[in-house]
């Protein structure tokens, strides 16, 4: 489709075969500067992207930007949150970075990042969570988090169908539970007028009025065998590559058996398919348990981690936000659903130094298209200050480069990174926080890194 209001630069084109990139020495990178604090934020992280590549490959490399628009500065240019061009950019050129973009509020696009990673099916929401010594943390033992997450991108409740509650479109979910699966509907507490009626002649008898209306919001959560086999199959291809030692699928299954459990069920069968001797599953303890015993299926375990190979274990959800801050170590590589990586993903950024410093990749390792991004928010009352963080988007575009195969670049902003923080000068946000601190702006942060590589 050729663009209609942005043209892109001269440059080259990544491209996937057999599941492989190939990225040229000139590759044209699609980016969204972001609303509220993006500019000043991207203006450092490219800065930084650019100096790695220079200082990595002597100028035998280097990206070729082009600016896409999408948020709030896409509806004041082209009176479109979203425009075509935009998408057609990322799907194109593969590979792109975004800051953090507003979502318009009331009806359209629930969210603008949803509709991105909708659009191009970025099934793996990949979200490290590493600590960087010296960057203020609210736990005693930070450096004991090292995670990656990989959550599911695309079903969940965030591609759910929800009614509003009082509507006719609710109240034909309602007629049509009750007469199909009238006893799954009892489990709707207020489901009919009379329920309700019943329930405020017991709670305010004095004040109950003649007729309860139904007001019931509805919501429809989808989770499928595919979603389910392709996350954890990226997840465990990662933890395989990367010699972790654990796979962990969280889950909320002991409740929602059929969506959550299911996805528990789907993961360990798809392991263990796939992978077959090269993992060792908690669902194969189980079945060894039952046939031979607790003490045999322990042996099992313990000969099959001795042998190097990945176990694949589960946890429930509620849990595991408790044992990832009692014990931290015990968790590797991550694989859960779309709400539970929400969570999971910023109460871990928390323990590390919260969500300013947070990176996030959404990719789809099948087609190769990937968009990397700030986390965080616009925090519009900081625009033009050139005062926040810029920690996230540089953190993302050390994901991206590292995804694109520039490992010494992802690592020269590594080094960057770790030495500008112990140096201590730092924007304000790390700077309130840590003792002997010097408070710099968001553009000075750019150059220390730059001058820590």
């Amino acid at each position: 489709m050729p663009y209609k209001d942005i043209k892109p630069p001269q440059g080259g084109k990544i491209s996937i075969s057999d599941g492989k990139l190939t990225v040229p020495d000139n590759p044209i990178i699609p980016f969204i500067r972001g609303d509220g604090t993006g500019p000043d934020i991207w203006a450092a992280s490219e800065r930084v992207f650019d100096a790695a590549i220079q200082k990595a490959y002597g100028g035998k490399r280097q990206i070729v930007w082009f600016e896409v628009f999408a948020g709030e500065t896409a509806k004041n240019k082209f009176d479109n949150w979203l425009p075509d061009d935009t998408i057609e950019a990322f799907k194109e050129f593969l590979v792109g970075i975004k800051g953090p973009l507003t979502t318009p509020i009331g009806g359209g696009i629930r969210s603008l990042n949803v509709a991105l990673r909708q659009l191009l099916d970025l099934y793996v929401c990949l979200r490290p969570v590493q600590y960087f010594s010296g960057v203020p943390s609210p736990v005693k033992h930070p450096e004991k988090v090292n995670m990656v997450i990989f959550r599911e991108n695309t079903e969940d409740i965030y591609a759910g169908i929800e009614f509003l509650g009082g509507s006719a479109e609710s109240q034909k979910i309602l007629d049509f539970l009750a007469k199909e699966f009238p006893k799954d509907f009892n489990k709707i507490r207020f489901g009919t007028a009379q329920k309700g009626q019943d329930y405020l002649k017991l709670a305010a008898p004095d004040h109950s009025p003649q007729s309860a209306t139904v007001c019931v919001g509805i919501g429809i959560k989808p989770v499928s065998t595919i979603g389910t086999i392709r996350l954890v199959k990226a997840a465990v291809e990662y933890a395989l590559r990367s010699k972790r030692r654990s796979v962990t699928i969280v889950h909320k299954g002991n409740i929602m058996k059929f969506t959550e459990g299911a996805f528990r069920d789907w993961a360990y069968a798809a392991a263990e398919r796939i992978f077959g001797e090269k993992v060792y599953t908690w669902a194969k303890w189980e079945r060894t348990k039952k046939e031979k015993g607790e003490a045999a299926a322990n042996e099992e375990q313990k000969t099959a981690l001795k042998a190097g190979k990945l176990l694949i274990k589960d946890a429930i959800a509620d849990i595991t936000l408790q044992q990832v801050l009692t014990r931290p170590e015990e968790f590797d590589v991550i694989a859960t659903l779309n709400l539970n990586g929400d969570y999971l993903s910023d109460a871990l950024a928390a323990q590390v130094g919260g969500i300013g410093i947070a990176p996030g990749g959404n990719i789809n390792y099948v087609t190769g298209h990937a968009i990397f991004e700030a986390t965080h928010g616009t925090a519009p009352k900081y625009a033009n200050l050139d005062r926040v963080n810029p920690g996230s988007v540089v953190l993302s575009g050390e994901m991206m480069l590292r995804y694109m195969g520039w490992t010494e670049a992802a690592d020269l902003i590594l080094k960057g990174l770790n030495g500008a923080i112990a140096s201590k000068r730092v924007t304000y946000d790390f700077a309130r926080l840590m003792d002997g601190a010097t408070e710099i702006k968001c553009s000075q942060f750019g150059d220390n890194i730059i001058a820590h590589m």
